[in-house]
């Protein structure tokens, strides 16, 4: 089999270890988090500021040398050149080779023509010999790449073919069981950089906004301690090399946010929320060790990422077997991800501190499984026929997830809950478009979703910093009067969120409606397959996002307060976080303008695609959308629709009912909900949400947990007790015999009898002493008498 998954004549690779300083040791990062985790947790009690200080300055260095890794990520993307690419793959092959004649032996190692067509980089010529008569290898084009790599680059990105994309890995073997070495080590290509970005400043920003939110709580110390390993876990994530060291740092993630979600363990509900996501995500784990284990069978046992995803791209790993793997490594997204059915315990975590809200649903533990489907994305691109199709598991489960979630989020009373419900919408978003094949507009959603998401939880923090709550029906409204810096970045935020031009999510959004090639008007937007149940749900979704943020917004910082005291704008140390964010919430579009925009120099258009996509052996072959203003226009429309529906009701039917009562009202009393039953049917099975609760809780765990401890019980009173119960009337009888026939009649005899004894010899004694020293002095002259005979017969 000699496929080549390259461009013309550009041979493509998947690795190299030419790279920059920073990019071979972006380690650093999680080991400087980890020092970080450490140091305050065992001296950070001792340090003037609690040990905040150390983990601020910690991730703040972080984030330089993320930024610095960019930059040189940048160039590496840029520079290298076809000549380092051959470089780089004679040294691979070269390994390769060395590895298989140590193992198997010269008789069993591949001839060269084998390993190249293995490899999946070149293609043997026959007839083309070296001078000593060796086989030369050489690059060539697949036959189908017209098909396949052509369409897959787009119109006007010859850069790709100039320049191909080489991740950059180093690995060291980590333990060794079985014969079988098991590595550790970094694996830094576009999305990584783009990662370490987007962790750092989420997390540095998350840093210096709680050291004002928890300034004086309980476990001040450990709350920076785990917010440091929280994210050395998430970069050491990113950067995984191998399954195995994936699968460490995932459950890293998921140990880290139990402990910061329940952060206020004393209170029942905080503790319960910790335990819900943490077990929740149990069952989601069960499909990634599952779907791993899968993989490393499959792939030759390997756990080496880019050789797994290689054997997926070149066709080596059997499609039934991809199926299964992408099938079960989706239950791992559906729950660390918070995708439908598996969503359940995201909204329930808005029981720990908010900045941990903040960086769980922007850049953390939530992303994870975004990003290890992209990380694995051969295995789901092979494994569900991605190309060429309308609908697969990705695909759907993200389309309903981002309908239903949005749906949940306009019956929420708590700000929280409202935005979480969002995340988990916006999450559907990310899978959806991975499924249909849009990959960079996925990764891109990651990036400018972090920045209005945190923006937005960072400033609900702010709103009930000052009003001591989060419910906005009874607390809130009217908060823009006192609090316009917080009103201002939150605004800002919603309208990114929502999608509407010319901020952030408009872009990304954009993009993936285009990737689901449902779009025929005006000239079709290409893509990957004809997804046009997904264009239409996504749609939808965007009407949704902008009706209820557009209620968030009204219930929050319009009409009158419905609290207690005088609210006041947060201070410097929450404010500037949530001006920075917002900046990005509107200029983080712009990294990835569409190709084609009139109103920048063609260099500027798709950035975030060339340097944030994987072009590799290691990558497969997708087709890029074109850009479709009647799309864009049209999806706009959307939005606004779902704005102007939304705002007639709050800001001018229930505002008008309002005044004209002279209640602050947050809904109409004589609305459609209390009209209606059909509506208030459905609202009802929103405030259920979905009855998923009932659903887990009082079916399933119900008709698990009663028979068990009914069965404990049991046991507990039969078995256990009865054990219990029948050692001890056995002691009881074993000591009255012991008592009776031992104890008494012996023991006690013995002792009654040393006592008579003692006592009559001691009477008899007595009757020698008679006081009388005529007596003694014959006593003694008696015994003189009797030691002299003795002396006598024994010497005679």
């Amino acid at each position: 089999m000699n496929l080549l998954f390259a461009a013309e004549a550009v041979p493509e690779v998947s690795f190299t270890d030419s790279a920059s300083w920073i990019l071979n040791n972006v380690w650093l990062l999680p080991a400087i988090m980890g020092a970080s985790f450490v140091i305050i947790l065992f001296f950070g009690k001792r340090m003037p500021k609690g040990g905040s200080e150390v983990g601020v300055a910690a991730v703040g260095l972080c984030f330089l040398l993320a930024l610095v890794a960019g930059v040189s990520w940048f160039d590496h993307r840029d520079n290298f050149d076809e000549a380092e690419a051959q470089r780089a793959t004679e040294l691979h092959h070269d390994e390769s080779e060395g590895v298989e004649g140590e193992e198997g032996g010269g008789e069993h190692a591949e001839e060269p023509g084998e390993e190249a067509a293995s490899a999946d980089w070149f293609e043997y010529e026959p007839g083309v010999a070296g001078a000593d008569g060796s086989l030369v290898l050489t690059a060539a084009a697949d036959e189908g790449s017209d098909e396949g790599s052509g369409e897959a680059a787009g119109e006007g990105h010859s850069e790709e073919e100039e320049h191909p994309s080489i991740a950059i890995q180093r690995t060291t073997t980590w333990f060794t069981i079985g014969g079988q070495d098991y590595t550790v080590g970094i694996l830094v290509d576009g999305p990584t950089v783009m990662m370490l970005f987007v962790v750092t400043i989420i997390s540095l920003l998350v840093h210096i906004y709680s050291t004002d939110y928890v300034a004086g709580d309980r476990r001040y110390t450990h709350f920076f301690a785990f917010l440091s390993l929280f994210t050395g876990s998430m970069l050491m994530l990113v950067m995984s090399s191998s399954t195995v060291q994936f699968i460490t740092s995932w459950e890293l993630v998921g140990v880290c946010s139990f402990a910061l979600i329940g952060h206020w363990w004393e209170e029942q509900p905080n503790s319960d929320a910790a335990l819900k996501a943490f077990l929740t995500n149990r069952v989601g784990d069960i499909g990634l060790l599952v779907g791993m284990t899968i993989l490393f069978w499959t792939a030759g046992g390997t756990f080496d990422i880019l050789e797994i995803n290689e054997l997926a791209v070149a066709g080596d790993i059997s499609h039934t077997a991809l199926l299964a793997a992408a099938l079960c490594l989706l239950a791992a997204v559906m729950s660390k991800s918070g995708q439908f059915i598996l969503h359940t315990w995201l909204p329930d975590a808005m029981a720990g501190p908010t900045p941990v809200s903040a960086l769980i649903h922007a850049a953390t533990m939530v992303v994870a499984g975004i990003f290890m489907v992209a990380r694995l994305y051969p295995v789901f691109f092979e494994g569900l026929s991605i190309s060429g199709s309308s609908i697969n598991a990705l695909a759907l489960v993200g389309a309903v997830t981002l309908l239903f979630g949005g749906l949940l989020a306009f019956v929420q009373d708590d700000i929280k809950k409202v935005l979480a419900y969002s995340t988990v919408s916006q999450l559907g978003y990310m899978v959806m478009a991975l499924g249909v094949g849009a990959y960079t507009a996925a990764l891109f959603h990651l990036f400018t979703h972090a920045f209005f998401k945190a923006c937005l939880f960072l400033g609900s923090g702010s709103v009930s910093h000052a009003v001591h709550s989060f419910d906005m029906k009874k607390d809130m409204g009217g908060m823009r009067k006192w609090m316009p810096h917080t009103y201002r970045t939150f605004l800002i935020a919603s309208i990114a969120l929502a999608g509407i031009p010319p901020l952030a999510g408009f872009w990304s959004k954009d993009e993936i409606l285009a990737g689901t090639g449902g779009w025929d008007l005006f000239g079709g937007t290409g893509g990957n397959g004809s997804y046009t149940l997904m264009l239409l749900m996504g749609m939808l979704g965007a009407a949704l996002t902008a009706a209820y943020m557009t209620r968030v917004v009204y219930l929050t910082f319009f009409g009158e307060f419905r609290g207690h005291g005088t609210p006041h704008e947060s201070g410097p140390r929450i404010v500037v976080p949530l001006y920075i964010l917002a900046v990005f919430a509107v200029f983080a579009g712009l990294f990835n303008l569409p190709e084609g925009f009139q109103l920048v120099p063609e260099s500027w258009t798709l950035r975030f695609e060339h340097y944030a996509e994987p072009v590799s052996a290691a990558f497969p072959a997708i087709s890029h959308a074109t850009p479709s203003w009647s799309l864009a226009i049209f999806s706009t429309l959307v939005a606004l629709g779902g704005f102007a529906i939304a705002y007639n009701y709050y800001f001018v039917r229930v505002a008008n009912r309002s005044k004209a009562d002279n209640v602050s009202y947050t809904e109409l009393p004589d609305g459609l909900v209390a009209s209606n039953s059909t509506a208030r049917a459905g609202h009802h099975l929103l405030v259920e949400k979905y009855y998923f609760d009932h659903l887990y809780t009082d079916t399933i765990v119900a008709a698990v947990k009663g028979p068990v401890a009914d069965g404990v019980n049991w046991s507990n009173k039969h078995l256990i007790d009865a054990v219990v119960d029948t050692t001890g009337r056995t002691a009881v009888k074993v000591g009255d015999a012991v008592y009776n026939n031992f104890d008494q009649p012996i023991v006690d005899g013995a002792v009654n009898l040393t006592g008579v004894v003692s006592n009559e010899t001691g009477s008899e004694l007595r009757k020698f002493q008679t006081g009388k020293v005529q007596h003694y002095g014959g006593y003694l002259f008696a015994g003189a008498a009797i030691l002299a005979g003795i002396f006598i017969i024994v010497i005679i």
